[in-house]
């Protein structure tokens, strides 16, 4: 520990540094191109994919199967990869902007809402009842002209909503 104190003390740990720039010049650079395209990039996306989140996205239980496509199942399953894998990107830019410029958590948040995994419903109502997120989202939402989601509490697989009519 003292000869790491010693050498950002004399100066080594920067001249390093400075080296190791140099030395990388092209990789510096496309972070850099990187970095910008994925800020301008979220900022054009994730305003539109939050507007696009149905309003009732969060009361809904079980399956969430793309409205109005009726396509025959390869074609589905293709569409189902082709989203995930969108999913993946969205989710690893966004931890990235979490460092870097960018919308990180909305981001993040784009990138689950596209995702498929077990315990998704949770994690994405977790993120969403954090109200710099919730208001951030609606904030979106309202320049979009679309309603304001609406979130309900969460409850345990077979509890039935108090919406539920089969509850009463």
């Amino acid at each position: 520990m003292t000869e790491w104190i010693e050498s950002v003390k004399g100066g080594q740990m920067v001249s390093d540094l400075i080296t190791w720039g140099q030395q990388n010049e092209t990789l510096l650079w496309i972070l850099a191109v990187s970095s910008v395209i994925i800020f301008v990039g979220t900022l054009l996306a994730a305003p539109w994919l939050m507007a696009r989140i149905p309003a009732d996205y969060f009361t809904r239980r079980g399956q969430r199967r793309i409205r109005g496509l009726d396509l025959p199942p390869l074609l589905y399953g293709v569409l189902m990869v082709l989203k995930n894998v969108l999913g993946f990107i969205f989710v690893i830019a966004g931890i990235l902007m979490l460092v870097l410029p960018g919308q990180g958590i909305l981001t993040i948040l784009a990138g689950i809402i596209l995702l498929n995994f077990p315990g998704k419903y949770r994690l994405e109502c977790w993120i969403v009842k954090h109200k710099p997120v919730y208001r951030t989202i609606n904030w979106f939402r309202r320049r979009r002209g679309k309603k304001p989601l609406i979130l309900k509490e969460i409850l345990p697989k077979n509890q039935p909503s108090r919406s539920d009519p089969k509850s009463k």
